[in-house]
């Protein structure tokens, strides 16, 4: 699982990297040496350069000054066929699943095999096949992957790495989508390839993770490496003091009051939609309610339901005990105080190409710019009273906000709904991509909304935070309520109803029900 020590052989060589962007310097004088054979560890806050750094391996950008070197070949960086040439694979954070082209498509993007200048289809679906196989996933190769979950995309994007038989392959935030069976599929793989021979860059804010899978580990802070030591002499406290510094994690309070006197802020009866059929569900003000389920268990549909972006065949909603026609558009939703922040931030939540402080005010122009015309001074100084709760410091609020990491996005997206000043908040995977810093200052933020009368219905891929950080918890599988537990409650109940909600609606397939 190690290169002997006698003959050292590195997969990954970078000294002395540097990259600045106006008023932000990104990478300062990074030095860190990537043993092959090995699954290397990088954690850090949002901000702490991780992605950056990675971007400059994979040559999808260049850097300023350094030098770097992949398998001992010196590659310039901002040149992505060098490095794929040098056995280069990368997974991003963001997805790149083309959305219009096959699974197989995009699995075997820019590597179909071809005979006589006809594509080969018999061995195309024949490295398809497996590629999903190495990774225990079953998928139709012809279906459109535009069509797929979040979660599914991911794992085409692992699979398009994984089959491109590249020997440094760089996973960031691998498992942000997936389930834990996906997690350990997935870790299961790294083991086999590691044994033969390929060399893992691991980035997430998955300390378990991190700590599971990883054979060192690697903490940057503001751009600069923190330090390096083997996995085994990290624990998860070691890691969040050396990612915070300074700054510590504040205790989530726990709810005031109850919430089961008087009436509920929403109720929903009887909706169905494709996917979802949910008898009843009340949220009573000052509540946070977690959403629990395996992959493909119907939460994202749900929340888009209730949100007013799927489709309801039947539903009847009650806003304060008023009776409300089903929400069919977001811009209805938000009229009775219903907001989504939703799953996918790239493609779903922003615009990439404008200010985080445009993103915030999207929507509500007149009252973040100043009537009709565009001030983007107004729009920061207007912003600043909402992303400020959040940690999102304000030099970033006047840059297009694609430009920021991950968190920083996610916090642009929850500070557009603290905006809008609705009382029911969804929240679609609200801690993916964000670092262990930034989820206490989102928990903290959604505690204190909770405790103003706000009722907050949300869902992570984590269990562990849904179960730590809510003050119930419904359980769905096959888009069914098939449990509701208290506070208190652990994973290892949260999965037991789950499989058992699974098995259930896959016997009432088979029954005809």
């Amino acid at each position: 699982m190690t290169v002997s020590a006698r003959t050292p052989e590195f997969a990954l060589r970078i000294r002395s990297m540097s990259k600045t962007y106006p008023g932000v310097r990104a990478l300062d004088g990074v030095t860190l040496d990537v043993m092959a054979s090995q699954v290397h560890g990088v954690v850090g806050e949002n901000g702490a350069g991780k992605s950056t750094l990675m971007k400059m391996v994979s040559g999808a950008i260049r850097y300023d000054s350094g030098s770097l070197e992949v398998f001992g070949t010196p590659l310039p960086g901002g040149e992505p066929h060098r490095a794929a040439d040098a056995g280069v694979a990368m997974v991003y954070q963001e997805l790149t699943v083309v959305p219009e082209m096959s699974a197989l498509g995009n699995v075997l993007l820019g590597r179909l095999p071809s005979r006589a200048g006809v594509v080969w289809r018999q061995k195309a679906h024949a490295d398809f096949d497996n590629a999903a196989k190495s990774l225990g996933f079953s998928i139709d190769p012809d279906c459109r992957a535009g069509d797929l979950s979040t979660a599914e995309q991911q794992l085409l994007e692992i699979m398009r790495a994984l089959s491109s038989q590249r020997k440094l392959i760089i996973l960031d935030e691998p498992t942000a989508s997936l389930g834990p069976e996906d997690v350990r599929r997935l870790h299961s793989v790294i083991d086999n390839l590691r044994s033969r021979g390929s060399t893992f860059m691991y980035i997430s804010h998955d300390l378990g993770a991190v700590l599971e899978i990883c054979d060192v580990v690697t903490v940057m802070r503001e751009g600069r490496i923190v330090e390096t030591r083997p996995a085994k002499e990290w624990s998860r406290s070691d890691l969040i003091h050396a990612m915070l510094g300074s700054h510590s994690l504040a205790a989530t309070t726990p709810r005031q009051g109850s919430t089961d006197i008087g009436e509920p802020l929403f109720a929903i009866e009887g909706l169905r939609a494709p996917g979802v059929d949910v008898p009843s569900l009340l949220l009573w003000p000052g509540e946070i309610v977690g959403l629990a389920g395996l992959v493909g268990s119907g939460r994202t549909r749900l929340l888009r339901t209730i949100a007013g972006l799927n489709m309801a065949s039947t539903g009847t909603l009650l806003v304060r005990g008023q009776r409300v026609k089903w929400p069919r558009t977001a811009r209805q939703a938000v009229k009775y105080g219903i907001a989504l922040a939703p799953e996918d931030r790239k493609l779903q939540g922003l615009v990439l190409n404008q200010s985080a402080a445009w993103n915030v005010a999207l929507g509500q122009f007149k009252r973040g710019g100043g009537g009709y015309f565009v001030s983007s001074k107004r729009f920061i100084s207007w912003a600043t009273s909402f992303t400020s709760r959040l940690g999102l410091r304000i030099e970033r609020l006047g840059r297009q906000v694609g430009t920021l990491s991950g968190g920083n996005q996610q916090k642009v997206i929850l500070s557009r709904l603290l905006a809008r000043g609705v009382d029911g908040l969804l929240l679609d995977e609200p801690t993916r991509g964000i670092d262990v810093g930034a989820k206490s200052q989102v928990f903290e933020t959604l505690r204190e909304l909770a405790n103003r009368g706000s009722a907050i219905l949300w869902t992570s891929s984590e269990l562990d935070e849904v179960v730590a950080n809510s003050d119930r918890i419904i359980v769905i599988a096959g888009g069914r309520v098939v449990a509701e537990l208290p506070k208190g409650s652990t994973v290892r109940d949260v999965l037991e109803h789950s499989f058992t909600g699974v098995e259930g609606e896959r016997q009432k397939v088979e029954a005809g029900a």
